[in-house]
Formats: structure tokens, C-alpha cells, sequence
């Protein structure tokens, strides 16, 4: 099974995979994220909510971004520490940093992405500093809010939770021409190389199952996903 590690190239960091690579899970349809299709996860559930509601208010600030998109935050002060999630990215240019420091060098990185699409990450309470770049603001993740699970999935679409926003089971991607086509199975979204459970990049079709134990399925630059 191959595994995955990150390496900083200036501002922007790249993915480097070793053996086989792992594949960002993508959202149900091409509205960037797990969050933008009618299956839903637990901070879309946050959205539907209007200031027509009973408390409407309270509901208009609910739905306020718990972190900017852009800036560098102290995580207990500026940020509390739990999941958080970001939603249509589409250039590729979303780019997140979690840091035992503030120093800004290599050795204070304990986990970092680039994003198309949808991306969850945890922070932590031991972690020092999160950043974001070029993202859409992100919103807190509810632990315990459902959603309706999809059977599809844009391939280039980012992270799913999986029994929130797709459904486990076997799923296959088809037309991956050139093996830019990367997904991955997590068991959490701290990003390190011990959360990844199994990865893979793909040239022609590729076939994955998604167990119900696993906690997110990335997908990067594959074709769209359809439950077999």
C-alpha cells in the first residue's frame, strides 16, 4: 500500500506519493465539495436555515464563517480547536497549513494541503497555528449533524465524509488518462501519514470500496464516481 507525504515549495506545497498515491474524495456533483449537492454533511445543515426562521437571528450568525479564508491564526485564541471545512475552491489555489509554531519553517509543519474542491481538516489543541490561503472561508463541522448520503461524486471534487456526504460501498471512476487520477481513504482529517488507510493513483478505471468505518475519501483529477 503506498503512502503520501507533503513537501513545501515555497508557499505552496506539493504532494509527493510514495509507491501508490492517494486521491482527494471528491462531492456528489460538480458544485465543488461534499457540501455543495443535496447530499449534504453536518455543516451544510448549518446553511439551511433562513432569517425568515424563528430565531432568525440567531440563525444569521450561526452561519458566520468560524475561520477567514485568508490569514494565519493562533489556535485558542483566534481559532478553537475541532473540524472545519471549506467548500468551492476551484482554482486549486486553497492552500492550508497546521504548525507547532509560528517560526514559518519546515520543521514547524505537521500538516498542510493544497485543495480543489472541498477539504476537511482537525485541528487540534496541541497545534499552535493554523493558515489558509486562497480559500473559501470555513465553517465548523457538527460532529454529530446528519446528512443524506450521495452515490456519486465529483472526481475532482476534494474530501467526502463518508455516511454524510457519500455512502460507503464500491465505486468506480472511469476515463484516467494520464494516472494524474490520485483518491484516498482516511481515518480522520488530521492529514498526516497515519491517517491514510489506503491510496492509489489510477491510469483507465478505477475501483475503490469505501468501508463504512472510514471517516473521509479524497479525490483528485479523476473521472466522476459512481456507486457499482
Amino acid at each position: 500500500m503506498g503512502m503520501k507525504a507533503k513537501v513545501a515549495l515555497g508557499a505552496v506545497v506539493g504532494i509527493v506519493v510514495i509507491g501508490a498515491v492517494s486521491a482527494n474524495a471528491g462531492s456528489d456533483g460538480k458544485d465543488g465539495g461534499p457540501g455543495g449537492g443535496k447530499g449534504s454533511s453536518a455543516a451544510a445543515e448549518q446553511k439551511s436555515g433562513s432569517k425568515k426562521d424563528s430565531g432568525g437571528a440567531k440563525a444569521a450568525e450561526e452561519k458566520k464563517a468560524a475561520i477567514a479564508g485568508d490569514g494565519e491564526y493562533q489556535v485558542g485564541s483566534d481559532v478553537k480547536p475541532g473540524t472545519y471545512r471549506t467548500v468551492g475552491n476551484t482554482d486549486g489555489m486553497c492552500y492550508w497549513e497546521r504548525a507547532k509554531d509560528a517560526s514559518g519553517e519546515m520543521d514547524s509543519l505537521l500538516a498542510n494541503d493544497n485543495v480543489n474542491g472541498t477539504s476537511y481538516v482537525t485541528v487540534k489543541a496541541t497545534d499552535k497555528v493554523f493558515k489558509s490561503n486562497d480559500c473559501e472561508d470555513w465553517e465548523a463541522v457538527d460532529p454529530k449533524a446528519k446528512g443524506t448520503p450521495a452515490s456519486s461524486m465529483d472526481g475532482d471534487g476534494g474530501m467526502f465524509k463518508v455516511g454524510t456526504d457519500i455512502a460507503p460501498g464500491t465505486y468506480k471512476s472511469t476515463g484516467n488518462g494520464d494516472a494524474s487520477c490520485y483518491w484516498e481513504r482516511t481515518k480522520d482529517a488530521d492529514h498526516g501519514l497515519n491517517s491514510i488507510i489506503a491510496n492509489n493513483n489510477v491510469t483507465g478505471t478505477a475501483v475503490v470500496t469505501i468501508s463504512p468505518s472510514d471517516a473521509y475519501f479524497k479525490t483528485n483529477d479523476c473521472g466522476d464516481w459512481k456507486k457499482a
